[in-house]
């Protein structure tokens, strides 16, 4: 039975490796070029599934009908993820990213989003959606059209999830268009910048205080890449610093930081829902995040023995 549902964006990732990202109207020779599944919600379905095990964990999606969505619903079903809450839209072409990235892992990600658009908040309530949402312990949503995250925090609320929401691209829109959702919303996510951008800061006493007025209660997660990540707890006057994995140390090297924060999403909420307290989940989520970061794949989050012994390592130095 779901556990654990992620709903938004997934798409056919075609990542460009360089020596370095051109500089504007500048030419700069690919030395490889990968296709691979990728989009957030999907990547943070599967980082948890590798941890959870099979079965546990429900994507709910949208895809065009075409060879693209054939291969994104069979990769789902290989790595154990529930498909059986993903539209398949006729007539609409599936979510696609182009992303360049340099030799030191630095990215830029460029986005056709197709299909994943038309996951409109009804279809939530068709049955094949609304029993894994009932199923499940927690909802992590990510970047779905965003009138389609503010009814699934409802819903998720009403029953008694545990929701953790990272607007992604939707924090442009500033925290008035957010505020219904972040209403219904346990744990709000965005890096360091996104922070900035939404509510012209990230330091975390004043990110706590500003959403901890518009929701009493909700904690704040700032992640900040190799620095780790700060949860803001305002209503109990907690600020908690996690670290990233020092990997240098451990002998690891840093590939592509693509994806590195889905896998750090997908293995905290697959901590919540085994459990565990705020400070043991995000060190696992730091742990997975920073695991990913030396894979050159997008979903290079670890399996639960790869995060068992990353975070042994860890603990060791």
């Amino acid at each position: 039975m779901t556990e654990l549902i992620c709903c938004g964006a997934i798409n056919w990732d075609i990542n460009l490796f360089m020596e370095r990202l051109p500089r504007t109207g500048e030419e700069v020779s690919v030395r490889e070029v990968q296709r691979v599944s990728g989009g957030t919600a999907a990547n943070v379905a599967v980082a948890a599934a590798r941890i959870l095990g099979r079965g546990r964990v429900s994507f709910i999606g949208a895809l065009g009908g075409d060879d693209i969505a054939e291969k994104q619903i069979d990769i789902l079903r290989e790595e154990g993820v529930e498909t059986s809450g993903v539209l398949e839209i006729e007539n609409e072409e599936s979510g696609q990213a182009y992303i360049t990235i340099g030799s030191n892992g630095e990215n830029e990600i460029h986005t056709y989003f197709g299909a994943n658009l038309r996951l409109v908040h009804q279809r939530l309530y068709d049955p094949e959606r609304l029993k894994l949402i009932h199923e499940a312990k927690v909802a992590v949503i990510m970047d779905p059209p965003l009138e389609t995250a503010e009814k699934l925090a409802q819903i998720c609320r009403e029953s008694g999830k545990m929701v953790i929401w990272d607007p992604g691209v939707h924090s442009e829109l500033g925290l008035k268009a957010l505020t219904p959702t972040i209403r219904n919303v346990d744990y709000f996510v965005l890096n360091h910048l996104e922070f900035e951008n939404l509510l012209g800061t990230s330091d975390p006493r004043r990110v706590g205080a500003s959403l901890d007025a518009v929701k009493r209660g909700i904690k704040a997660i700032i992640k900040h890449g190799g620095e780790g990540c700060i949860v803001c707890d305002e209503s109990a006057g907690a600020t908690i610093h996690v670290d990233a994995v020092p990997l240098k140390k451990l002998g690891m090297e840093i590939v592509n930081t693509v994806g590195c924060g889905d896998a750090f999403i997908g293995a905290f909420a697959a901590a919540k829902v085994e459990g565990f307290d705020d400070i043991t989940a995000l060190r696992r989520g730091c742990a997975a995040g920073s695991f990913k970061a030396t894979r050159k794949e997008t979903r290079g989050g670890p399996t639960a023995q790869q995060l068992s012994e990353i975070l042994r390592r860890w603990e060791e130095l």
